[in-house]
């Protein structure tokens, strides 16, 4: 199963991530992913996505994880409910 989800780059204490399209099963560190859809440094608030191609996995069946969920909701790149934080199963 695809996920879209956060790849952290960058070093200790100037944390930078990637927004990938990665398997499920692949460790979050791995660095193997299918296709990089964009950029979130949380330092400088500064967010890239490719829009065209999140709304193709997603139309393929790949799940944005929780965090990239709300922040591409937020960007406007898909419709929904904002998935609180910090949910309970």
């Amino acid at each position: 199963m695809l996920t879209i989800r956060l790849f952290r780059i960058g070093r200790k204490n100037h944390p930078a991530f990637k927004v990938v399209v990665t398997d499920k099963r692949n460790p979050a560190r791995a660095g193997r992913f299918v296709e990089e859809v964009g950029r979130y440094n949380p330092l400088i608030k500064d967010r890239k996505f490719l829009a065209d191609r999140i709304r193709y996995w997603i139309s393929v069946g790949a799940k944005p994880s929780d965090t990239v969920w709300n922040m591409i909701l937020k960007e406007g790149i898909v419709e929904g409910k904002r998935i609180p934080k910090g949910r309970s199963i």
